[in-house]
């Protein structure tokens, strides 16, 4: 008797197949962080990365209609009250194609507590190519990517990885 394996089973067994092998460093080890100056969607002003110089980063890629992006905003905010004052962000970059005024409504529906700005496809290039969000990006305080999180990443990793650059 044949067995039947469901198409939307044998899509996730890839999606898994396919998180599992790929890098999380290697490349991204001594990579800079690319510079940008991006509009902040709540107040419109334009933020530029260099305001960042000197500290911690966990740079996300999202957006507002993406289930596994809505599910890490809790950690995000819970990371940012943990550690902002020793020196660490998150800074979201939307890719929404709404426009400011959706992710707008998010951040404030959400009292999402970092810097949400509006990311353009050259952002998304100069940080490697995103291919999926969410996609996570660790940077140390001297401005170097030291990790790619391709996906989801449990609060407990992000938590651990943050406190290891920070030390």
């Amino acid at each position: 008797m044949k067995q039947f394996i469901p198409r939307g089973s044998m899509v996730l067994l890839l999606a898994a197949a396919l998180f599992i092998l790929l890098p999380v460093h290697g490349a991204f080890a001594s990579k800079s962080m690319p510079s940008f100056s991006l509009p902040d969607v709540v107040t419109g002003d334009t933020v530029d990365s260099n305001v960042f110089d000197g500290k911690t980063l966990l740079v996300t890629f999202f957006a507002t209609w993406c289930p596994p992006c809505m599910q890490e905003i809790p950690d995000l905010i819970s990371l940012q009250n943990e550690y902002e004052e020793k020196g660490f962000s998150v800074v979201a970059l939307s890719v929404d194609q709404g426009g400011a005024s959706v992710v707008k409504k998010l951040v404030e529906k959400r009292s999402i507590n970092y810097p949400v700005l509006l990311a353009n496809g050259a952002t998304a290039r100069d940080f490697g190519g995103v291919v999926g969000i969410p996609t996570s990006f660790l940077i140390n305080s001297k401005g170097l990517v030291v990790k790619k999180y391709p996906g989801y990443v449990p609060h407990m990793i992000l938590e651990n990885d943050i406190k290891r650059i920070m030390n």
